[in-house]
């Protein structure tokens, strides 16, 4: 099962973007959660909060409680829209979630035994098309990760979709296809082309300091000289 994180929210009473500015000035981030057929609750959030779930990873599957007051709405947490220039986060986004409801979620997917992979122990590339499976699902299912795993793997196999075990009542977003998921590609090595010497114009003659200069053409009156003789 899915991890599920509890945090910590403070109500707010007006919407707008002078009162989303206000919740800014106090070192909060503002944010709403909407969904499940109820009236959007405006909240106000610690930025740590928001920044450790972010950096954590997974933050598009997992689970949260977000408590306002003593209670707890179960979400996901959808979008945060972060400044231009500080990249602080400066308003999120929770989809309030209700039994039995079925969901869009990203799953992180895990790859496991790439050291032991045949074709990448002989020089393979591990080429991974998707770090993420969007799925449906309901709260009660969402699964915390996908597992892959490269052990048998040879250069040129690959990891689709039907070979992922997922929980029952789970289907990708993509169902048209048995998309790939990760794989072992042949190395590419670029050969060096040998530099060619370039040849020397039959017309160039050793100057005075020592390089080269082209021949000067003789003088009209020169040939005119050597016609007579």
């Amino acid at each position: 099962m899915v991890e599920v994180v509890t945090i910590e929210a403070e109500a707010r009473g007006r919407a707008g973007k002078g009162a989303a500015r206000a919740t800014r000035r106090e070192g909060k981030v503002p944010g709403v959660v909407y969904g499940a057929r109820q009236a959007p609750a405006l909240i106000a959030v610690d930025p740590k909060t928001i920044l450790r779930e972010l950096h954590r990873g997974s933050w598009r599957s997992r689970l949260y409680d977000v408590s306002v007051a003593g209670r707890a709405e179960r979400a996901l947490m959808r979008e945060v829209q972060f400044h231009p220039v500080s990249d602080r986060p400066e308003h999120v986004d929770f989809q309030r979630l209700a039994a039995g409801q079925e969901i869009r979620v990203a799953v992180q997917v895990e790859f496991l035994n790439e050291t032991t992979s045949p074709g990448i122990k002989r020089g393979g590339v591990l080429n991974v098309v998707r770090h993420e499976i969007e799925v449906y699902c309901t709260p009660e299912t969402v699964p915390e990760k996908f597992t892959v795993d490269l052990g048998a793997l040879d250069i040129g196999d690959s990891v689709h979709w039907s070979g992922v075990e997922a929980p029952e009542g789970i289907r990708p977003v993509i169902s048209d296809r048995d998309f790939t998921i990760a794989s072992v590609a042949a190395p590419t090595k670029m050969a060096e082309a040998a530099p060619t010497a370039e040849a020397t114009p039959a017309s160039a003659v050793p100057s005075a300091k020592g390089g080269d200069k082209p021949a000067a053409a003789p003088a009209a009156g020169a040939k005119a000289q050597a016609a007579k003789k």
